[in-house]
């Protein structure tokens, strides 16, 4: 019969399972402190003695460290999906910088599409309250705000579709971004007609994962994705006439 004897599960076990659960799921991520070790043994219902053994495997394997005097933290889990010199090629290349953005166009229209069918209804809330603080950001005249808004909400689609393993790649993928290495972000918020429309694209996506249309929701993300590559494409094209313009000018003053 295909039976085995049911083995106890040592309470220091559960509490790996539960915090790589955590850490897989995206909910505990990479950076993030984990509380002290009294409260987060009272939380989880366990002895300090069972936590330090599930901190110690879970050091092992990589996933938290402990800082001398400043607590246990979740690893960087992410690491560098690409070798440093391909990193530096991406930054010196437009080529790259449009390849990125198709790529983000197909993945994170995937993404909404799935959202709209799969995501729970706390997901949508989610995404609901960083649309309202996107508005709120909106009001001021500084756009960083907006611009740090604007990955958390892409984040959160990709969160709510609920592929562990898309969500990882992209945390990769934005935290790329965010360092400068495609592109820069505040680009996109200087004008502000630029970003009344970035706001308007962002509302149409919130719109139709509330609403759960899929289709809508994918063609919201493409649109707006599509409309990302040609203003970077029209700033390109500015800053290279603008080069050009400087040489005449420079030269005129000289004759």
């Amino acid at each position: 019969m295909p039976f085995r004897p049911v083995i106890p599960e040592k309470l220091s076990t559960a509490v790996t399972r539960q915090i790589e659960q955590l850490i897989l799921r995206g909910i505990l991520r990479p950076g993030e402190r984990l509380p002290p070790e009294r409260e987060l043994a009272e939380r989880l219902g366990v002895s300090r003695p069972s936590l330090r053994g599930a901190v110690a495997a879970l050091s092992a394997k990589g996933l938290l460290t402990t800082r001398a005097g400043a607590g246990i933290f979740v690893a960087d889990v992410l690491g560098n999906a690409f070798s440093d010199a391909l990193i530096r090629l991406f930054a010196e290349h437009d080529e790259a910088v449009f390849d990125y953005i198709a790529f983000r166009r197909d993945l994170e229209g995937l993404a909404a599409e799935r959202a709209a069918r799969r995501a729970s209804d706390t997901d949508l809330k989610i995404i609901q309250t960083l649309m309202d603080k996107m508005e709120r950001a909106h009001l001021r005249p500084d756009a960083q705000d907006e611009a740090r808004l604007d990955a958390e909400f892409h984040l959160s689609i990709i969160e709510a579709s609920h592929n562990v393993i898309m969500l990882h790649m992209m945390r990769s993928m934005f935290q790329l971004l965010r360092e400068g290495v495609f592109y820069n972000r505040q680009i996109m918020f200087r004008q502000h007609s630029t970003r009344a429309m970035l706001l308007d694209q962002h509302r149409a996506i919130n719109a139709a994962l509330q609403a759960r249309d899929p289709a809508a929701a994918r063609a919201a993300v493409e649109a707006h994705l599509g409309f990302v590559e040609a203003a970077l494409a029209d700033h390109n094209k500015a800053a290279a006439n603008e080069a050009v313009a400087q040489q005449r000018f420079e030269h005129e003053k000289q004759r």
